[in-house]
């Protein structure tokens, strides 16, 4: 693919990896055993060669326990091949990972020490364990661990400058565009946007920002570099080539598609049963509208409303709780700050004759109007889920959405304050 400077998107990462590799002492690649992060990896291998460099990369694996056998195979295959190159970093600790399988559990805990009788399959060798950090607590999720590592590595290697290359690509989602895209003009490395300041003269980088899948795979065929055969799998089963993605199978995005476990790999499938709750259930029904995919229909005679309270007394207290906490959050910020709407969406519901008033300020930078509302038991536009109804928090309940991203939401302020207190934690730790 070509783009307004003439050269392809390889040709631009060449460029890329040259000012990564001239510019910091330690580097370290996170390799997943998906397409993007396998590219990636093989980018980084083929530069070293070709260029005789003397250095050797670090790779940063993180091993959740259950996953394709194809995917482990390929991981061990590619980290023994190029083994005279790299330092690997392959962690196997029990860290939280959360889960949209079950109503009763927000995350479960890969090489749980408690259930190791139930582990799907046995440690790899030469792995890193929770007693190989200091920096690790129970209470951590695995996205925090991520943080902590990149400081723990530069750290053990003494470096000037730390980057961590990511194999994220802008074309997969809206979350990943905005990583390189948004305004960031003092969080960057000099002035490339596609790198992003995560701590103290440690950086991250997305080298293949502006790939597309058809270019992941053009460039596996052209140079004949080894890949995770799953996708091989995925393509002979009618997945689609965008949505043909390496991830822990419990989260939202991997519901569609967790019965193909049973098809593709049925011994890892048969220890997964009594691993993590809800799974045979989300197998079944993920993807259908008994689990908020599709068209979400309430039983008759029920609103929204009612269906959300019946819902939500089915659920642990616990889980309950949770749920009507961010409803009234919810409630209490359309009632009084409004959320942003275009005109188009406004004008939409004034057509609907939805009572709304719209704001004359708004504290987002947006060309977006703020407009007050009362919760709606559904409103049928497409912007639906942008709006405040009892259906769109019923979706929620459905998906095992403990979160509520659907909604829009975060973490929350006092998620984020034991978020903070962890960190302040670590950071006395590592300064004494």
């Amino acid at each position: 693919m070509k783009n307004h400077t003439d050269k392809n998107v390889y040709e631009l990462s060449q460029e890329r990896l040259r000012i990564i590799f001239n510019e910091f002492d330690n580097i370290c690649v996170s390799f997943s055993g998906g397409k993007d992060s396998g590219v990636l990896l093989n980018l980084c291998i083929d530069y070293i060669r070709r260029h005789r460099l003397n250095v050797r990369l670090n790779v940063f694996h993180m091993d959740y326990e259950i996953q394709y056998k194809m995917t482990i195979d390929y991981i061990d295959r590619i980290l023994k091949e190029h083994s005279d190159i790299l330092n690997v970093y392959r962690i196997c600790v029990p860290f939280r990972v959360s889960t949209c399988t079950s109503m009763y559990q927000t995350f479960w805990r890969p090489w749980e020490d408690s259930k190791q009788d139930l582990w799907v399959r046995q440690m790899p060798g030469n792995c890193m364990t929770k007693v190989d950090f200091d920096f690790y607590t129970p209470a951590m999720w695995d996205y925090d661990f991520q943080k902590h590592f990149a400081e723990w590595l530069h750290k053990k290697h003494d470096a000037v400058r730390t980057c961590f290359l990511v194999g994220i690509r802008t074309q997969e989602s809206f979350s990943r565009w905005r990583a390189v895209y948004l305004g960031r003009k003092y969080q960057t490395y000099h002035t490339y946007r596609w790198t992003s300041k995560i701590g103290l003269d440690i950086y991250n980088a997305y080298p293949i920002f502006d790939w597309k899948t058809t270019d992941i795979w053009t460039a596996n065929g052209k140079f004949q570099w080894d890949y995770n055969h799953l996708y091989d799998l995925y393509y002979m089963a009618g997945v689609n080539l965008e949505r043909q993605r390496v991830a822990s199978p419990f989260i939202g995005e991997a519901q569609e598609s967790l019965s193909l476990y049973r098809a593709i790999d049925p011994d890892t499938w048969g220890r997964m049963l009594g691993r993590v709750n809800g799974v045979n259930f989300t197998a079944i029904y993920g993807g259908t509208h008994v689990m908020g995919w599709q068209t979400v229909k309430i039983p008759e005679g029920y609103s929204w409303r009612e269906f959300m309270y019946f819902l939500l007394s089915t659920l642990p207290e616990s889980i309950r709780n949770k749920y009507l906490r961010k409803l009234s959050v919810s409630i209490r910020f359309w009632r009084t700050r409004g959320g942003c709407l275009s005109d188009d969406t406004i004008q939409k519901l004034v057509e609907a004759q939805i009572p709304i008033k719209i704001m004359s300020e708004s504290n987002y930078k947006t060309t977006k109007k703020p407009v007050c509302m009362e919760y709606q038991d559904d409103i049928n536009i497409p912007e639906f889920r942008e709006l405040p109804t009892y259906k769109r928090m019923c979706i929620c309940i459905l998906k095992n959405d403990h979160v509520c991203k659907y909604m829009g939401f975060s973490l929350t302020k006092e998620e984020k304050e034991i978020q903070n207190q962890i960190m302040k934690q670590y950071k006395k730790i590592t300064h004494e």
